[in-house]
């Protein structure tokens, strides 16, 4: 009887992911794992993130579920490897037009504490919190396979830090994959089976 080898096949995979300011990064991500990247700030974590969502140039190779990025549409690759910043970019005054499912979206928002009526209000109206949950709405509302996240309780107190950690860890139960960069190592070891220090553009593990 042939032996299976039990470990799921990664859903992200980096080798040798490097630019001009960031060190050769290999890593994986298996479904529904989430990994968290600490360290100063400059060191180089946003960078990663932007550049496994393709939004800024580099070098290596990435894989989505054994596809290589290289073989596909730029578009097609950030609908499913989404980058959400600690502070959303809004292309609208209001909130409304930035979802196309707004069931969805409005799923998402109350067990994210937010009310409904935010949906329909103007940008500038809300807080710095409601924006940031907002904007992970956008991203979560996409229904992404990995979810790279930029300090994404930031702005939060500790009651919404807590909805949004539960929040990923039922988007992680789907299946998905979520690389964290945070400042907290309590968050790290709440979320995250696997965690780095990046200090000038180099990793170093902290636990794996």
């Amino acid at each position: 009887m042939p032996i299976r080898n039990s470990e799921p096949r990664p859903l992200l995979t980096l080798r040798g992911l490097y630019s001009e300011r960031l060190s050769p990064v290999s890593l994986d991500l298996a479904p529904g794992e989430c990994a968290a990247i600490m360290g100063p700030s400059g060191s180089g974590k946003s960078l990663l993130l932007r550049q496994v969502a393709d939004l800024d140039p580099g070098h290596g190779v990435a894989l989505l579920d054994g596809r290589p990025r290289s073989g596909m549409r730029g578009h097609e690759w950030r609908r499913q490897v989404i980058y959400c910043q600690a502070e959303a970019g809004w292309w609208d005054d209001r909130v409304a037009p930035h979802f196309t499912d707004r069931a969805r979206a409005l799923a998402i928002m109350e067990r994210l504490g937010l009310s409904a009526d935010k949906l329909d209000a103007l940008v500038h109206e809300l807080s710095t919190g409601e924006r940031q949950r907002l904007g992970l709405v956008r991203a979560l509302a996409q229904e992404p396979r990995v979810l790279l996240l930029d300090e994404p309780t930031a702005a939060l107190d500790q009651t919404a830090t807590d909805r949004v950690e539960e929040e990923l860890r039922r988007y992680l139960g789907s299946g998905a994959a979520v690389l964290m960069v945070t400042h907290s190592p309590a968050q790290a070891e709440r979320m995250a089976r696997r965690s780095w220090r990046m200090e000038q553009g180099r990793m170093e593990p902290l636990w794996t």
